[in-house]
């Protein structure tokens, strides 16, 4: 693999990182209008960044697991889990009045947490029939994830929840792209 192609990769991981932790980000800012400690803040971004990790690397397990078996079908079939994941967040970022149910504080921070983390699963399964390199792809997702859930729930202390669905939709609009890319490679 030359210079060239890793660089390209990795900017590829980024960007799909970043389209991840929008939603971490635009569901952190609203958790963000609640009153929350620093040290509350830092353990809820961790424990996103978490779950963000051990989710996509379950996807990739199964992923490749798929990818043995299926060939190129199973690399359609990501394609497709991502288009459909995309238009899914775009949809969702359209949705008025969408107030938590829980809050981020213990077992509610658990279910906080694989909720935002949910959709890195399909995309970590879409990853692993594609054969990405595992431990860059998770630690990449953990640490974006976690580091764009503190700055929404840092940015939501001090603002109005203005900017949650647009940054949704752009996350949305980028899984979409990828998959789109997945299908027809170009």
């Amino acid at each position: 693999m030359d210079i060239q192609s890793i660089v390209g990769e990795l900017i590829t991981l980024l960007i799909m990182a970043l389209a991840l932790g929008m939603d971490a980000f635009s569901v952190g800012l609203g958790m963000g209008l609640i009153k929350l400690r620093l040290r509350q803040i830092f353990y809820i971004g961790v424990t996103i960044g978490v779950f963000h990790i051990w989710m996509p690397l379950v996807g990739m397990l199964i992923g490749r697991l798929l990818t043995d078996t299926f060939g190129t079908i199973a690399t359609l079939l990501g394609g497709g889990l991502l288009i459909l994941l995309g238009a899914q967040m775009i949809f969702a970022s359209f949705k008025k009045g969408e107030e938590p149910l829980i809050t981020p504080v213990g077992f509610g921070l658990i279910v906080f947490a694989l909720s935002v983390s949910l959709d890195s699963f399909s995309v970590g399964l879409s990853l692993g029939i594609y054969g990405a390199k595992t431990f860059l792809t998770v630690a990449i997702f953990g640490v974006v994830s976690m580091v764009l859930t503190w700055i929404g729930l840092l940015v939501g202390k001090r603002v109005q929840n203005w900017l949650g669905s647009y940054s949704e939709a752009l996350g949305g609009a980028i899984l979409l792209a990828f998959g789109i890319k997945l299908l027809l490679p170009f």
